[in-house]
């Protein structure tokens, strides 16, 4: 039983992590109907920001602290990310409205191939690291019940933890706050939207913003983990199943999608892995996706789609 809760916690925590990728997605198209390809690239160019001005500001600063560092180097890359919602909004968004969704779709391909270039010129193609201070000690818990505890990873735990954190601020932050409020209008109908004075390209920039930050946190903690480099970006492809089973239009449904495919991944690895050769990990949230989409199109939690003719 104590084996079976370590799996559960660790596939659990890794879920959160999922999750945050899977918020970027589903906070862009709420508000602009697009799926977003670039949201992978987003999370490795902020994870590279991170890492490399984290390097770059003591010594331009002559900074000892790492806590000040990371937290100046977090705000600079946080910077880079408005800057960059600005530059989507105005450059692209703003010149296709009303425009086909596939025209959409390729200019946010189109996105993510420009940021992985920009980033290797910006900030070099090298594996970097982020030291945010992360505990390292493993945990025992429930010692009391099982012989030796449950072991937890403090690491992964903090993670998780910081992963939480975000997902609740932003649930407060659409839920409770006028801006948030806006940009669920805007999600419902561009046009009675802007009819009641919504500004449609505040609102882009925005929530292109806030896809950027949750973008900054799942790059900072995969990279405090794995390390900065390139693979990082194919954390996305990870994350497509939970957006499939939560519902493209639901934040809920991304979090909870998350817990379900993290842990679905480790316990299915160690339970049925030995039956099928191994590697289940790497396709079950897969095959877990496909049946959703034959059995509930939208997920979980997704808007259903009814056309009358």
């Amino acid at each position: 039983m104590a084996f079976f809760l370590e799996t559960l916690f660790g596939g659990l925590m890794s879920g959160v992590l999922y999750s945050l990728v899977a918020l970027g997605f589903v906070l862009i198209y709420k508000a602009s109907s697009v799926f977003n390809f670039s949201q992978g690239i987003m999370v490795l160019f902020a994870a590279l920001a991170m890492a490399r001005f984290s390097q770059w500001i003591p010594a331009w600063f002559g900074i000892e602290s790492m806590l000040l560092a990371n937290l100046l180097a977090f705000v600079v890359a946080a910077a880079f990310m408005f800057v960059f919602a600005w530059l989507v909004e105005r450059l692209a968004l703003r010149h296709l409205v009303n425009q086909p969704e596939a025209s959409l779709l390729m200019v946010t391909i189109g996105i993510g191939l420009f940021l992985e270039g920009f980033g290797q010129i910006v900030f070099g193609s090298n594996v970097y690291t982020i030291n945010v201070g992360m505990p390292d000690d493993p945990i025992f818990l429930f010692e009391n019940m099982f012989e030796g505890g449950v072991l937890i990873d403090s690491g992964e735990l903090s993670a998780a933890v910081i992963a939480a954190l975000l997902v609740l601020a932003l649930v407060l932050f659409f839920q409770k706050t006028k801006t948030g409020r806006a940009l669920r209008a805007v999600a419902d109908d561009h046009q009675a939207a802007q009819s009641v004075g919504i500004p449609l390209s505040r609102m882009w920039v925005i929530v292109w913003f806030v896809a950027g930050l949750s973008a900054l946190v799942a790059g900072m903690v995969w990279g405090s983990k794995l390390g900065v480099q390139f693979s990082i970006s194919n954390l996305a492809l990870r994350a497509l199943p939970v957006v499939i089973l939560g519902g493209l239009t639901s934040i809920p449904g991304a979090i909870i999608a998350g817990l379900i495919v993290g842990a679905g991944e480790k316990l299915s690895e160690i339970y049925l892995g030995p039956f099928v050769g191994g590697g289940i990990e790497v396709w079950f949230a897969y095959v877990l996706a496909l049946l959703f989409l034959l059995v509930r199109p939208q997920g979980l939690f997704g808007e259903k789609i009814i056309d009358r003719v």
